[in-house]
């Protein structure tokens, strides 16, 4: 058994594909894990997903947290990423570098993510400085949403160059990755050159060094997926199906059958 480790992923780059995908539970990064996925992403997709938030901004440093102890208890190989979820970084840098040490001294992470802009450059020398290895974001950042909206960003020369610019400071500040989300294939394909720690790609074309999807889009489990997402199976059916037969099971005095219990004669005449 091989735990991935920054140094890994980086060497990756141009070598093979890296593969990433988000898991929120312990059962969940067992299976990704098991299914040979490099980085697992605790992501702050998580409102989405599974809290029944409309967006990512709700989530907690908390629930974050939680549920990145959840994924390192049930990951064995891959490298496990926290996802900094909104206002827990960025507003004050002792507050900011507690808030991603946390993740790794206490819950069990490997690595930190920060969606990420100017402010975040400071922030990210500082914590490769502490030995906290760090991931950049830029592109759609979620967490933004309020002022940027769910489209495709970075479409004129304008933006494409401040992307571009904040990739190559990101990379002198010491983060080891860079996630690029939902930009045009040839901005993500000129900064993946550009560049020389790995791009990871989220609608941003087959440029980039590896490629990340949410979990609940890739088995089929969310009732709906965005543009750039592909779904590989069907587990919502699969688990609708599974549910609607236990209920059957039960209705109809099929469940418990007599191999599901066991009994013990002399307790028979306790009432």
């Amino acid at each position: 058994m091989h735990m991935t480790t920054v140094r890994d992923v980086q060497a990756m780059a141009g070598d093979e594909q890296i593969t990433m995908l988000t898991a929120y539970d312990a059962a969940t990064a067992n299976i990704v894990d098991e299914a040979g996925i490099d980085v697992v992403l605790v992501g702050d997709s998580m409102g989405n997903a599974v809290l029944g938030y409309d967006d990512t901004l709700p989530v907690t440093v908390d629930e974050v947290a939680s549920r990145v102890g959840a994924v390192a208890r049930g990951t064995d190989e891959a490298l496990v990423v926290a996802d900094m979820p909104f206002l827990s970084f960025g507003a004050d840098l002792a507050e900011s570098v507690e808030n991603c040490g946390r993740m790794l001294k206490e819950e069990g992470a490997n690595a930190v993510k920060l969606e990420s802009g100017p402010h975040t450059v400071e922030l990210t020398e500082r914590l490769s400085d502490l030995g906290i290895p760090t991931m950049a974001h830029l592109g759609l950042t979620p967490q933004s949403v309020n002022q940027t909206g769910y489209t495709q960003q970075a479409t004129d020369r304008e933006e494409a160059t401040e992307i571009l610019e904040l990739a190559q400071a990101h990379e002198e500040a010491g983060a080891f990755a860079l996630v690029l989300e939902h930009v045009p294939a040839n901005l993500a394909a000129q900064v993946t050159e550009a560049i020389d720690i790995p791009t990871i790609g989220i609608g941003a074309g087959s440029e980039c060094d590896g490629q990340v999807l949410v979990f609940t889009d890739v088995v089929g489990l969310a009732k709906s997926s965005p543009p750039f997402a592909a779904q590989f199976g069907d587990a919502r059916t699969e688990i609708h199906d599974a549910v609607s037969d236990y209920a059957d099971a039960v209705r109809a005095g099929e469940f418990p059958a007599e191999e599901h219990a066991n009994t013990e004669s002399e307790l028979d005449d306790l009432y």
